[in-house]
């Protein structure tokens, strides 16, 4: 089976058809644990929802670098409350993304609330997902410091940047979440991240419904393409694809699930 790290399955393009492909569609593909994660505050709640709705399905909380106007003292209390539910295995996507963000005083907003954010999931003992987009140095310093603080490890989710990094990020017991990119034909660094760091810390993920890989580039993405991922990650390892499935299904585990959790 593989393991679904980071889906959006709130997203209103699954609307059509949202309730058979988490009923029982993705399952007949071959599809086992799905994590959907929270983005925006509205996100978090359709997240949980979902969560407690569908056996196979966990939810992610935690307020994306983008949504500024979520960021309040308010809905960091109520997903530090849900935190606590059994459905929920992380904190995420929090981090910071300076693509669009060129204020100062908006990138500073993101840093504060990212370092909130890690605290939150050190304070109530959850793994994070992280998002960073074009603020490498600013997102690698953060996870440096709060890796000091907290045994929790987390992901770097989509991830976009050197293979270099990558393995810093490994040599502190961190996972590179790998999706449909990998599939691209420019996808130079992400292939160098794939065949330059072990199996054993990556995961695969989606962010569907974004970011469909080959042969599905521009369509609606799903957890079911995750095997086209899966195919490439094998022929760049030269590992068997079954090999893939089984030790990202693993390592999911490791992180999301702890003795203290049931699977």
């Amino acid at each position: 089976m593989i393991f679904e790290t980071h889906a959006h399955y709130d997203d209103e393009k699954f609307d059509p058809d949202r309730v058979e492909l988490l009923s029982h569609l993705l399952r007949e593909n071959n599809i086992g644990k799905i994590v959907n994660v929270g983005a925006s505050f509205k996100g978090c709640k359709d997240s949980l929802e979902l969560a407690n709705k569908y056996e196979d399905v966990y939810a992610a909380l935690g307020i994306h670098p983008e949504e500024l106007d979520d960021m309040t003292e308010e809905n960091l209390a109520w997903i530090k409350a849900h935190s606590k539910d059994s459905k929920v295995v992380a904190i995420g996507e929090i981090g910071l993304d300076y693509y669009w963000m060129k204020e100062d005083k908006d990138r500073a907003k993101q840093r504060e609330w990212f370092k909130r954010q890690l605290d939150l999931a050190k304070e109530v003992d959850l793994p994070v997902i992280i998002h960073s987009r074009d603020a490498a140095e600013d997102t690698f310093n953060t996870i440096v410091e709060y890796n000091t603080q907290s045994n929790n490890k987390g992901i770097i989710h989509c991830y976009s940047y050197s293979k270099e990094l990558a393995l810093e990020y490994v040599k502190m017991g961190w996972y590179i979440g790998v999706g449909g990119v990998v599939t691209f034909k420019n996808s130079k660094k992400l292939v160098e991240t794939v065949e330059a760091i072990p199996i054993e810390n990556i995961v695969l993920e989606t962010d569907c419904p974004y970011m469909a890989p080959v042969p599905h580039r521009g369509e609606r993405n799903s957890s079911i393409y995750l095997s086209h991922v899966a195919e490439k990650i094998a022929d760049l390892k030269g590992m068997d694809v079954s090999e893939i499935e089984r030790i990202t299904y693993e390592n999911a585990l490791k992180l999301y699930f702890k003795s203290k959790r049931n699977i």
